[in-house]
């Protein structure tokens, strides 16, 4: 073999690698952007959540603090849970 075909080999190697790296910085990329997108719409959600909380002058910490919050908290997952159980078995009938 020659030094210029060991070259050219070496050569095309390099550019071969070079375009598998592109495109996997390309892919990455793009999950970039799903990821910062899926990220952005928690926050405005969670953001909304807190702008009506603030509104409503309701503190969450305080009213967890009061007696009987924790006893109400779990009433509203058993009636909440009692809800979703229900709902269920009417699209099984339904369906």
């Amino acid at each position: 073999m020659s030094a210029a075909d060991t070259q050219s080999q070496q050569q095309a190697r390099l550019e071969a690698e070079n375009l598998a790296l592109r495109s996997r910085v390309a892919a990455l990329e793009a999950e970039l952007v799903e990821v910062q997108a899926r990220t952005d719409a928690v926050v405005a959600h969670w953001q909304e959540r807190a702008y009506w909380l603030d509104r409503w002058h309701l503190d969450l910490n305080a009213l967890m603090r009061r007696r009987g919050a924790m006893e109400a908290l779990g009433a509203v997952r058993v009636l909440r849970s009692a809800y979703r159980a229900l709902k269920r078995a009417r699209q099984r009938i339904g369906s």
